[in-house]
């Protein structure tokens, strides 16, 4: 005597079908609250820990050869998933300038010392 092969089946009435729908896409409204403000930054402080990253905006003024001023005016608070968003779209538009103006320059002073 044989084996019957067994398989359980559900009945048709437990069976569902999911099709998979490619997702929509989403609609970006940016909206500028009244208290928006557009400030030039030429000093950016980063804090890190494990929740958040911290940015902290400010102007860099130089009065003195021996002094260097940082005054902070904006602190912006980034979810570890949005700092690492901003790093991509930071270095996919660092590249496309360099690409069209030339390589940054992290210091200004070429090896004489004049600003270039």
């Amino acid at each position: 005597m044989r084996r019957q092969d067994r398989r359980l089946t559900p009945p048709a009435s437990c069976v569902s079908i999911v099709r998979m729908t490619p997702p929509q896409p989403v609609k970006v409204n940016v909206v500028r609250r009244p208290d928006f403000r557009e400030n030039y930054a030429n000093s950016v402080q980063m804090r890190v820990n494990l929740w958040d990253f911290f940015l902290e905006f400010g102007l860099v003024s130089q009065t003195q050869p021996e002094v260097v001023n940082i005054e902070s005016f904006q602190g912006v608070y980034l979810s570890p998933q949005q700092a690492k968003a901003l790093f991509n779209v930071l270095q996919q538009n660092i590249s496309q300038y360099e690409s069209t103006f030339g390589e940054i320059k992290l210091d200004p002073r070429g090896a004489t010392g004049a600003v270039q």
